[in-house]
């Protein structure tokens, strides 16, 4: 075994836990980007809050929502219950989720094969997934859902390996797994793992007796877990809820045209293909005879993980309108099976492929690193943000290091890929923060808002959600419909409301201060131009997004 392979076989999953936590963590901790559908989640877990109901979820607006099961919902909850309602709360469990998917990639992998360089490598794979970076910093049910469906991929693995030998742990970890999983995101969890149960009765290869997987006891507490809020909700809502949850799983989310379902699945394969970049590409001169070889080492194996990606692609195909995140409830199993393919095409003796993308990424990374530094020189920053600079210059030159002498060449990539979200934080927190939630809760402060009074909010929801959740539970924030807001407005005193929905309400019977200015997005290029200028603060004054506050007078 070479140096090389050596050093790779010795990788710690704890370390690229740890790692990817580190280096993710900024942009996930902070809004530097704020997903659409994560309002959703924030603005209910703040109403349980207020209300003292944990079961029921609403929206913004005071209305019921039902289009997802709990799961997503209580991860928020637990957050804001261990750190207070703060944009850090509601999104550590999720980047925690992140990593510990990571974590479980490499205990299926490790399950599967006795090579410690597949399980290795899984977890390097997994950890540079763009996919999974990017669920990890939001506060919505896909990482979660990743993480419950690579957690069972490992009760699949121990099936898969030992047959009707199976230890019962696996079979625990198989079915409470699917049952979190269902919490969290209902029958896209329930699908894939009937289709995984169905294989293993079924494949030629390793069949499973019915007795064996049929395990009372695990199954009967899966159901309950599973099924628990469900019944909750038909006990206090009646079964009326379930329309609107079936909508969502299996009503608006099915495509029905054909040219639409080929449209889809033609791009969920392209971008499974793209979300393994620049892996993929290092199996390619030996992909036919790696993939024969590995065929017939393990064929049950090969074809569950298979089985599961057609599996995504046909469910993605069949949505109406397709997302990447889609795909990421079996990106670990193909993690896997890539790696497997790796290894067995001896990639890391082919030096000049990895070694080129180490240099790619690490010329990347530096790019992105002068030009926040610059950004942070022009327009001041808080010693933070340096301590960050700091800390990736040392990874910049470790990784450099590493890619000069062509040790760790797979580690040096997963990482310095990493690095890249790392970096881009230093740069987004002088375009993004104080998001428009701390900048109204700095307000509300120093001005003594007495928290009371009910406020209506006209304007963008999701930035409604940012300040829902700096304003707390204290503060009552009404979302008003967006083009009958005129109708509800008799009910508040005060009004936060976004500058352009301003011209449309007489504002003449309002007492009004600005207490949100942002970036505009179309005002991005001048105001980087303007960096460091005298004229920044008047350009960010006159193209900046503003936020007001109406009182009546």
């Amino acid at each position: 075994m070479s140096l090389v392979t050596s050093e790779n076989s010795r990788i710690n999953p704890w370390v690229i836990m740890i790692a990817f936590a580190i280096l993710v963590g900024p942009f996930a901790l902070g809004f530097h980007m704020h997903y659409p559908d994560e309002m959703y989640y924030t603005d209910a877990a703040v109403k349980m809050l207020q209300n003292g109901d944990y079961l029921t979820t609403y929206l913004g607006s005071g209305e019921l929502r039902f289009k997802k099961p709990i799961g997503t919902y209580w991860t928020v909850l637990a957050g804001f219950k261990l750190f207070g309602v703060t944009p850090l709360a509601s999104r550590f469990f999720f980047l925690i989720a992140g990593a510990l998917t990571i974590g479980f990639t490499y205990w299926a992998a490790k399950v599967l094969f006795e090579d410690k360089r597949i399980s290795g490598l899984s977890a390097l794979i997994i950890a540079s997934n763009p996919v999974l970076i990017f669920s990890a910093t939001r506060s919505i049910p896909d990482v979660l859902l990743v993480l419950t469906m690579t957690a069972s991929a490992v009760g699949f693995a121990g099936l898969i390996r030992f047959g009707d030998a199976t230890p019962k742990k696996y079979l625990w970890i198989l079915y409470l797994s699917l049952a979190l999983a269902f919490e969290v995101k209902g029958l896209p969890a329930a699908a894939l793992g009937g289709i995984g149960l169905i294989y293993l009765l079924f494949n030629p290869w390793k069949k499973i007796s019915f007795k064996t997987i049929f395990h009372f006891p695990s199954i009967l507490v899966s159901i309950f877990i599973g099924l628990f809020w469900f019944i909750a909700m038909w006990k206090i809502h009646g079964p009326t809820y379930l329309d609107s949850f079936l909508e969502d799983q299996v009503g608006t989310r099915v495509a029905s045209r054909y040219l639409l379902i080929f449209q889809n699945g033609f791009l969920a394969l392209g971008i499974l293909i793209l979300i393994f970049l620049p892996w993929v590409l290092f199996g390619v001169a030996q992909a036919k005879t790696s993939i024969i070889r590995v065929k017939k080492e393990d064929p049950a194996f090969f074809w569950f993980a298979i089985l599961w990606g057609l599996a995504i692609l046909g469910m993605g195909a069949m949505t109406s309108k397709f997302y990447e995140r889609y795909l990421l409830p079996v990106a670990p199993v193909l993690a896997i099976l890539l790696a497997w393919i790796l290894v067995k095409a001896d990639f890391e003796s082919k030096k000049t492929g990895l070694k080129i993308t180490s240099w790619f990424f690490l010329i990347l990374n530096s790019i992105v690193f002068i030009f926040s530094f610059w950004l942070n020189i022009n327009l001041g920053s808080s010693l933070l943000i340096w301590i960050q600079f700091g800390f990736a210059l040392l990874i910049l030159f470790y990784l450099g290091r590493l890619t000069v002498k062509s040790i760790k060449l797979p580690k040096a990539i997963a990482y310095g890929f990493m690095l890249l979200f790392f970096l881009i934080s230093t740069g987004t927190y002088q375009i993004s923060l104080p998001d428009q939630g701390q900048q109204v809760k700095s307000f509300a402060l120093n001005a003594n808002i007495d928290p009371t009074d009910k406020i209506g909010f006209i304007g963008n929801l999701h930035t409604s959600s940012k300040i829902r959740i700096g304003l707390g539970t204290d503060f009552q924030m009404i979302d008003l419909p967006r083009y009958e807001f005129r109708e509800e407005l008799y009910k508040y005193d005060r009004l936060i409301i976004e500058d352009k929905y301003l011209d449309s309400i007489d504002a003449s019977a309002y007492t009004k201060q600005v207490i949100s200015v942002n970036w505009a997005s179309r005002a991005i290029p001048d105001l980087l131009f303007a960096a460091g200028s005298p004229k920044f603060d008047k350009l960010l004054e006159e193209k900046g997004q503003k936020y007001y506050l109406l009182e009546t007078k």
